[in-house]
């Protein structure tokens, strides 16, 4: 089963680097490289061999009708249909019994401190298992999807280069200009937020602590070479005040929201912080308070209920607010 298992799993990081537009046209080196090293985290080829990726890519064509050519001019692989992806393809009972079995695995590692900050994701894993292998399930339960998955192939050389308390090495593109620019940090915690990955590291060269998401990562590099520095990091402080992914080395702040009676239903249901609280309940508003910093997922969150939250306190991000509203008026 383990092999099954595997087999499934390098189908899927190889699918990944076919179709990464940033990387295209991958050889099989790079095919061999990118299995063995979201697998076992290295990419010495001790685990993973060149006939095994050949195995590979033959059964993905005969078995899940991959589209899959080489091109003699790039030296490399890719889909003739660009559209093709192996993740729309049904999942067969072997599969997901493959997948159960991986589950299973996973459950028993859930409280492990390493994996507490993937506790959440693992229990989607384990929901989603359990009902896809009941009979016609998808026709009454759909879940949450996600439409970008990148970088999860660096969990685990990130990983082991935490624990390793090790130096990486990666180029990192510019949301702005879409520029690749080098960077060295100390890795010092995964987390996940809104369906996409993000690496907090001490940055060698800011001398900070920058966050950076794992899609927007090329050419990883996990050296041999020992973090020094005189790193105090604590996750739970760290984002103690922090909405989303966004920390902010500034105080936080004391928000005063009011909000409609219907908004502030959802709202205490599903709190924007756990420093949220009620101050003053009336039959046409309610006065929400927290403690946080302010963020640009803070900002957003505000304005997903239109004009249903007006902002009493601070000004500043008052101000913020009545900006964006402005902006979505303006033709």
């Amino acid at each position: 089963m383990p092999h099954i298992k595997n087999a499934l799993i390098r189908y899927r990081i190889i699918d990944k680097c076919i179709r990464n537009k940033y990387n295209p046209f991958p050889s099989k080196q790079d095919l061999r490289q990118a299995c063995e090293e979201s697998l076992f985290g290295s990419t010495e080829g001790e685990h993973i061999c060149d006939s095994t990726i050949e195995k590979d890519l033959f059964s993905m064509r005969m078995e899940h009708d991959a589209p899959i050519k080489y091109s003699k001019a790039d030296r490399g692989y890719y889909y003739d249909d660009p559209d093709f992806s192996i993740n729309d393809i049904p999942l067969t009972e072997n599969d997901l019994e493959a997948i159960a079995f991986a589950a299973k695995t996973l459950m028993q590692f859930k409280d492990v401190e390493m994996f507490k900050q993937f506790g959440s994701a693992i229990d989607k894993i384990v929901d989603r298992v359990a009902v896809s292998q009941t009979e016609e399930a998808e026709q009454f339960i759909q879940f949450e999807s996600t439409a970008s998955d990148g970088g999860s192939e660096f969990l685990s050389p990130i990983l082991e280069a935490i624990k390793k308390k090790v130096w990486i090495e990666f180029e990192y593109a510019s949301f702005v200009s879409g520029e690749l620019k080098p960077r060295k940090v100390i890795p010092l915690l995964l987390k996940q937020y809104a369906n996409r990955w993000y690496l907090i590291s001490f940055d060698g060269t800011k001398k900070d602590y920058i966050t950076y998401a794992l899609d927007r990562i090329e050419g990883l590099k996990v050296t041999s070479e020992k973090s020094k520095e005189p790193i105090d990091f604590n996750p739970d402080n760290y984002f103690k005040h922090a909405i989303g992914i966004t920390s902010g080395n500034s105080a936080p702040e004391n928000i005063i929201l009011k909000v409609g009676p219907v908004a502030a239903k959802y709202l205490d249901s599903l709190p924007f912080h756990s420093s949220q609280k009620i101050k003053e309940l009336n039959n046409d508003f309610v006065i929400f308070t927290l403690l946080v910093n302010i963020s640009e997922e803070l900002i957003r969150a505000i304005l997903s209920y239109g004009g249903e939250i007006k902002v009493l306190e601070p000004k500043s991000l008052k101000l913020e607010i009545q900006h964006r509203a402005k902006l979505l008026l303006q033709e």
